[in-house]
């Protein structure tokens, strides 16, 4: 049977303990949904309030949430800066010079990547592949590595003839798994995907030569075993977490190796694709020790391209090919329903980050208005919509019923924490 929810083995779990946490990309268990404890809003206010707003410098990172601080990183002075903000009034607590900032044609010149927090450490991967860890407190220093020096990591810039990450930089945030930092290094020395302990550094294991791409790892239990899956330049691959061997693994190359999907595990199916190959449906399926993964269905109507889905009951909601909201049936991989959205961009590069709150979906486009709708996969229903900031790429966090979201696609812009229940 097919369920809603990305399952994440206990020790990866282990440190969502409150509701008011948004702790790292795409929320609690990295599925884009609150946690069950988190009201669902009814509606959305035509003026919503603003409780903070701090001024940020270019970037597309995602801020989150957890024990009171927001962090997020942003360009300033050339160089790539991690912040740690009181969660209550939006004052800066400490800020922490990452790496410098990469250049790309496709701008700004700014972080993509979110942090991660882990009871009282964060960790942050830059665009050039610096990944830190700092203590939560005071953002003192604990342990770095880096990509490029540490493992031979290929990088070349813009117009690379090396495909993924070596083009656009390292957009992807690492995952805690099994009790290890798993991260998508992108080396071909045997060290495309590598665990570290999170209180050292130090490397537990290294495996395979897959190139980095763009989409974020995720932890799921599928047919009875813990596993971590990569959407890389090469593919879909599974590895155990506790000694990084491969479970199995599905080829799914596109130009420039622009994999950017972070997948969704559905039961014992995991749903990605591209803006080539379209929206794909993979059953994972073992017999003894032999796993399998078979594509079941490809749905080119729903293609997806850099704007992640989030999965509710037995469906798929996610942006569509033609600058529209789609809903897709995960057991059929038919379209439920389509509706034009109100999308800044063109086809195909139109973005939206959805949020499942409850039984409602909170929809932020990437002209910074949010529609809130019904999760209901047999029609579209829309409860309400406000403008909640300007023109984003950036995926908000959103906690105790407020909605933290950075705008600046175009250059400088805002962290704004805003209040969407009413009457709080």
């Amino acid at each position: 049977m097919i369920v809603h929810r990305l399952l994440l083995f206990l020790p990866a779990a282990a440190f969502l303990a409150s509701a008011a946490n948004w702790p790292q990309w795409r929320g609690p268990d990295r599925s884009g949904s609150s946690l069950d404890t988190e009201p669902p809003l009814r509606s959305l206010p035509a003026d919503p309030r603003i409780i903070w707003r701090q001024r940020t410098g270019p970037g597309w990172a995602s801020p989150v949430v957890d024990a009171g601080r927001v962090f997020f990183a942003d360009a300033q002075g050339g160089r790539e800066i991690l912040h740690a903000l009181d969660a209550t009034n939006g004052k800066e607590q400490w800020r922490a010079d990452i790496d410098a900032v990469m250049h790309d044609e496709q701008g700004p010149d700014g972080p993509r990547g979110a942090p991660l927090v882990h009871r009282d450490q964060v960790f942050y991967q830059s665009c050039l592949g610096e990944l830190q860890c700092r203590r939560v407190t005071d953002g003192t220093l604990l342990w770095r590595t880096n990509f490029r020096k540490d493992f031979g990591s290929p990088w070349l810039g813009e117009d690379s003839v090396i495909p993924g990450a070596a083009e656009h930089g390292y957009t992807a945030s690492p995952l805690l798994a099994g009790g290890h930092l798993i991260a998508c290094v992108g080396s071909t020395n045997g060290a495309g995907i590598v665990a570290f302990d999170p209180a050292s550094g130090a490397v537990h294991w290294k495996s395979q030569d897959d190139l980095a791409a763009y989409a974020s790892p995720i932890a799921a239990h599928l047919d009875g075993e813990s596993q971590v899956i990569c959407f890389t330049v090469s593919g879909l691959v599974s590895v155990r977490p506790s000694d990084g061997r491969v479970l199995w693994r599905i080829p799914l190359k596109t130009n420039y190796g622009r994999n950017c999907l972070t997948p969704v595990a559905m039961g014992d199916r995991v749903i990605t694709g591209s803006y080539q190959s379209g929206l794909l449906g993979v059953q994972i399926s073992r017999r003894e020790a032999t796993w399998t993964a078979t594509r079941v269905w490809t749905n080119t109507a729903a293609t997806m391209n850099f704007a992640s889905p989030v999965a509710a009951g037995e469906f798929l909601y996610g942006v569509g090919p033609e600058k529209n909201l789609v809903c897709v049936n995960a057991a059929s991989g038919r379209t439920a329903w389509s509706q034009p959205g109100p999308f800044s961009g063109s086809a195909g590069n139109s973005f939206a980050a959805i949020l499942r709150i409850g039984d409602t979906l909170l929809v932020v486009t990437d002209s910074g208005e949010a529609l809130l709708l019904a999760d209901d996969p047999t029609a579209y229903r829309e409860l309400g919509r406000t403008q909640v900031c300007g023109r984003t790429w950036s995926h908000p966090a959103y906690a105790d019923g407020r909605l933290y979201v950075q705008d600046g696609l175009s250059g400088p812009g805002n962290l704004r924490c805003i209040e969407l229940r009413p009457n709080p």
